[in-house]
């Protein structure tokens, strides 16, 4: 039931529920991947089971995939879609620009795949994923396997050059064998602490033999829908340029509550 539910669950959850709103019947929809995107999903399933809506998903990775399909969503592939009218997803942390730090869940790279392939790209967060400069959270970067060791002491040499605080980095591990993407690759995650000029720092890094893309999206995101434990909800358009609030009161019959498994 939703009163069982923390308050940052509920602060994810008034965030995807009020991210459904931007769709519409037809559209194409990028589905985002981690546990606020989760959210979203399972907004989107309830829509087209109860009201009859119907939308093609495009998941980012092959979990977001499972729940859509279980949640009722007809799922195609990027390829079959070609062009998507809106993406929704998750995120790290965000700044004052909507700049942000995604891949805590491992799907950066298909996540940006979708998401500059999108119209639009909505954020969904809670608002302890609002940050004044990105950096705090640790950096992915998506590596390829073959001399990962040589890309993270190159990775590693280049950070001294840049406006960062930390230069450490860790390969993100799978209990006790390196996390795989959906890809096949392996994912370096940075600790940098504060990330000063985060647009130099995607350049630098994508420029660099053995990475693959980093976490950082600039300039992607058109809006942010921020979630508060109380109900609250943020509407953050950079585009419009305009901040809207509104409340979600919860229901405790809702459909969404009775088959939360994670």
């Amino acid at each position: 039931m939703s009163g069982d539910l923390s308050p940052i669950d509920k602060a994810k959850y008034v965030a995807a529920k009020r991210s459904v709103d931007y769709v519409e019947d037809g559209m194409r929809v990028g589905l985002g991947t981690g546990s606020t995107a989760a959210w979203m999903v399972r907004c989107l399933g309830e829509l087209v089971r109860e009201d009859g809506l119907k939308i093609k998903g495009v998941p980012t990775s092959t979990r977001t995939a499972q729940l859509a399909r279980e949640v009722g969503i007809d799922v195609i592939s990027l390829d079959e879609a070609k062009w998507l009218d809106l993406t929704i997803d998750g995120a790290d942390e965000f700044d004052g620009g909507l700049n942000l730090i995604k891949g805590g869940g491992g799907a950066l790279l298909q996540e940006k795949i979708v998401a500059t392939a999108s119209d639009q790209m909505i954020v969904i967060a809670d608002v302890g994923k609002q940050v004044d400069t990105l950096g705090a959270f640790p950096l992915p970067i998506e590596v390829i396997p073959f001399g990962w060791q040589t890309t993270q002491a190159l990775v590693e040499e280049t950070l001294i050059s840049l406006d960062v605080l930390g230069r450490n980095s860790t390969l993100r591990m799978n209990g006790p064998t390196p996390f795989v993407t959906d890809e096949g690759n392996y994912i370096l995650d940075l600790h940098l602490n504060r990330i000063g000029e985060p647009r130099q720092m995607a350049m630098v890094l994508n420029q660099m033999p053995g990475v693959v893309e980093n976490g950082l999206f600039i300039d992607i995101c058109d809006c942010v829908i921020v979630g508060y434990g109380d109900g609250r909800v943020e509407v953050r358009d950079i585009n419009a340029g305009t901040v809207e609030e509104s409340r979600l009161d919860f229901l405790e019959d809702d459909n969404l509550f009775a088959d939360l498994g994670d």
